[in-house]
């Protein structure tokens, strides 16, 4: 089976905190109108179609850096973080916004690989946890995580 086949619930829960007060605040325009927004690794891309209905613009060209990463359920696999982390410190500048949702696992080695991303994140990044309360009431769950990280200065 592919991976990439699959809508991810991290990616419906990161998708619907997109269409939220707390992420868009109450402007008339919503925080991604013509803003840059590069997704990285969403399964189907769910999260990427919902940053462009909402008015957020592809990036094809990496220079200047993205206003916005959205990241879904990629850390799970254990070979995949150290290249995630670097592709994250040469896309970001420290005004890049990187909205990360993954499910938290429990089994095998997810809890040992889930404090290795952590570890790893920490070097070279900050980020705050968006309360469950702040997320869609609909797409949230206790088990998945939305952090908002920026690149260090």
């Amino acid at each position: 089976r592919s991976l990439g086949c699959v809508v991810w619930d991290a990616a419906l829960v990161l998708a619907k905190f997109l269409d939220t007060e707390a992420f868009d605040g109450d402007g008339p325009r919503h925080a991604l109108r013509e803003r840059s927004v590069l997704e990285l690794g969403a399964g189907t891309g769910a999260v990427g179609l919902m940053a462009a209905a909402l008015g957020g613009e592809n990036v094809s060209d990496f220079l200047p850096a993205p206003d916005y990463i959205l990241i879904a359920d990629c850390i799970y696999y254990e070979e995949s973080l150290e290249p995630l982390l670097k592709t994250l410190k040469e896309l970001a500048d420290p005004e890049t916004i990187i909205l990360c949702c993954y499910e938290q696992r429990t089994t095998g080695k997810n809890l040992e690989i889930e404090r290795k991303y952590f570890e790893l994140l920490q070097l070279d990044f900050e980020w705050e946890t968006v309360p469950l309360d702040k997320q869609d009431e609909h797409y949230r769950s206790e088990d998945i995580h939305i952090l908002c990280i920026h690149r260090k200065r």
